[in-house]
Order: C-alpha cells, then structure tokens, then sequence
C-alpha cells in the first residue's frame, strides 16, 4: 500500500516517480494499491473531470491496473503553503480510515514531503501490524531548519514527529546517499537509497545546439520558490542584456516576486507556465543551456538533487548547475556542462564564455549514459523491489532488467 499526497492523473515529482515506479512493480507481478487524494494539485482545485481526478472515497484503476482509492481534499490557493498543509493534514487524516479497509497489504509505503501522510503511515502499520517503509524525497527535518520555518535551538514539533515516524520504521528510503548517511549517523539503521530517475525510452536525444546563433538562450523548467534562487539568473541576465534571452517555465511561491524584478531590471526574460509532454521538448530544443539551481546557503542542499537534473543529462543539453554536494558531484561525473557559483556575475560569465565558444554547448551522450546507469526507473524499481523483499524475508521475483525494460 502507497500513501502519497499526489497521484496520477496529476502532474507532480511524486506522481512522476510512483507511476513509473507501479508500473514496473505490477509488471514483476506485485500488486499495488494507492490511497491519495482526488487529483487537485498544482493549482488546490479539481481541474480534470471527475472520471479522471477520482471521487472522494471512491476506487478507480490505475494505468498499469493498480487499485486507487481516493480520500477528499480541502480547495484552496495553489501559492498558499499554510493552505496546503492544512489541506494535507485533513487528507492525511481521512486516509486512515480508508487505509483500514480492503486486503491486509503486506507493507506500508510512505512518501514524503508531505509529512502528515507520514504519521498515517505510521498509524496505519501499527493498526494492521505490517512494516511501516518511509520515503524521504526531500531532508525533512534539515529542510525545515534551513528555510527558517524551524528556528531556535529546541526542536520543533515538526521536526520531533518526523524522527520519531524515521526511527521507528522498518525501512528508510532516501533519494540521495548523502542524506542516507546523515540518518545513519543519527542511529537510523535500515537506509536505503533509491534515487529520482526517469523513463530513459521515453525521452528522446537532442541533436547540440547550432555553433552560430544570434541570441545565446537559458532555460530553467521547474519550481519557481525559496529553495532554487532564481532572481540569481534573472540578475545574470539583465548583466547581459542584448543577445541573451533566459526563459522560465514553472510556477511557485516566488513567481510573482521574479516577474517584478525581470520587469524592474528590463531583463531579457521570458516566463511561461507550466509545460508537459512536446512543449518541453520544444522548449529543450530551442535552448543552448538548462539550469538546475539549489541555493547554496541550506546545508540540507549538499544532500538534494534536482529531479530536473537527470532529464537535461538524459535530452543531451548542456547543464548550468548552480548546485553543490551531491547535485555537482552527478553533474561533473556524467560530464554533462559546468558547475558555477551562486552569483549573477559567475552566471553571466560562464553564459557570456559559452557564447563566445558554442562548441562547449555540445554535452554529447556522457550525460545519457550516467542517466542510464544510474537514474533509469527501469532499473532503480529493480533495486526498489528488492529491498522490499529483502525486508519481508521473500524471494522478489524480479524478472530480468531485460524483461523489465
């Protein structure tokens, strides 16, 4: 049973690594049941038809034939992160009673970062008495600190709860080897790592950019809040000015905010809202370089990865990676572009070497081969599986990466 606060048919980091994930699950044979709540993410409405986003308590099939029951949601404002968890905690709540009914699942899978479904993990695997599994997608409590929403030298409620639901699960999935060793050494025992990926077939390798052009072009697709620091290329850009042009696609908390500086600044900035399917594609062809971007004053960020990160290596694209820790670390191996600070002034640099030497643009297939042997959802459902089995004490029955694939 997976407890996840969004789900297909929405468009979501943790609706993206689960459908793949089920799907390869239930291609093993496993079965696989979903409690979430009725599509309304990212904007806190129902947007699709009923038949799609799912009706409060009822039971739809997934795409892959797993079985989806639905908990109701509180409507609020997309940008409205107290409306959000207060929307999450009553979800959370109410999937209680519904992760009650039905078969005796033989585990219990939460995802974070959603942290009240968390504690209905926990008090789900304690009233049907099955291992209680932990997904921690981002570096809850860590996080918390570094964005100020936990300050002092007490700890927190927030941060008191997610320990205690870590310690005492049966297992703790992490996405990044960094944080897994941050729980290790806070005496967590059973960590493992699978990291984000993606589905390397369906996503196709772009011919390198032309070695002349008129106007060199960033893109960055993605969140659009605290933790990415986008008024950094903003700033770049207007330091550029005339034969540069930034486009940004995504929304968040700071939207707003950076469309206000873009207009105070006269940047050469274009913004869009959120994209899918061939408009990415699209977008990833008109561009010279993608940026992945994690501000460097957050410690938790040394142990956090993009999920962006590993569809700009696996298109071809030259990465602007404004990262550090573990994100630079994946970057410089898999060769796949240039790791800069965190100021406008190093961005406009690098940006304005890269339109002199375009050359530079072409990444090559270095990026794709690391997405392959590290990052494709194929294989890391592989790995996935056989912790679980590993925990259960069964045989997985993992057919081969061929037969999965």
């Amino acid at each position: 049973m997976v407890l996840t606060h969004s789900y297909w048919p929405e468009h979501s980091p943790p609706q993206r690594r689960w459908s793949s994930l089920t799907r390869e699950f239930i291609g093993a044979g496993w079965d696989v049941e979903v409690v979430t709540p009725v599509a309304h993410y990212p904007n806190g409405r129902r947007d699709l038809p009923r038949r799609h986003a799912g009706y409060a308590f009822g039971r739809q099939s997934g795409p892959h034939g797993e079985r989806i029951r639905r908990v109701p949601y509180l409507r609020h404002l997309g940008r409205s992160p107290v409306a959000r968890l207060v929307d999450q905690l009553f979800s959370a709540i109410l999937s209680v009673p519904v992760g009650l009914g039905g078969k005796k699942p033989d585990a219990i899978l939460a995802t974070a970062p959603s942290l009240p479904t968390l504690a209905t993990g926990y008090v789900l695997s304690r009233f049907r008495r099955v291992p209680l599994i932990v997904e921690m997608r981002d570096a809850w409590p860590d996080l918390a600190r570094d964005a100020r929403l936990v300050q002092g030298s007490v700890k927190s409620l927030v941060e008191r709860a997610v320990e205690f639901v870590q310690h005492r699960a049966d297992m703790v999935v992490t996405v990044t080897e960094g944080f897994a060793q941050t729980l290790r050494d806070r005496g967590l025992r059973n960590v493992v790592t699978v990291s984000n990926g993606l589905d390397l077939h369906t996503v196709p390798f772009l011919d390198p950019p032309a070695l002349e052009r008129d106007v060199f072009h960033a893109l960055y697709l993605g969140n659009h809040g605290k933790s990415q620091r986008l008024d950094i290329l903003i700033r770049a850009s207007a330091l550029l000015g005339e034969g540069f042009h930034l486009t940004l696609v995504g929304s968040g908390t700071n939207r707003q905010q950076l469309v206000k500086l873009a207009r105070e600044l006269d940047a050469p900035v274009s913004f869009f809202p959120p994209l899918h399917g061939p408009a990415v594609l699209e977008k990833y062809s008109e561009a010279d370089t993608c940026i992945v971007s994690l501000r460097d004053d957050w410690k938790s960020f040394e142990t956090t990865v993009p999920s962006k990160t590993y569809e700009v290596l696996a298109v071809g694209r030259h990465v602007t990676a404004i990262v550090k820790g573990e994100a630079k670390r994946i970057v410089e191996d898999a060769r796949g572009g240039d790791v800069v600070g965190a100021s406008p002034e190093a961005v406009a640099q690098l940006w304005r070497e890269l339109s002199q030497d375009r050359g530079r643009l072409a990444a090559g297939r270095s990026g794709r081969e690391w997405v392959k042997n590290n990052a494709d959802y194929a294989e890391l459902a592989r790995q996935y599986m056989g912790n679980i089995a590993s925990l259960l004490g069964r045989d997985s029955c993992i057919p081969s990466r061929e037969k999965i694939s």
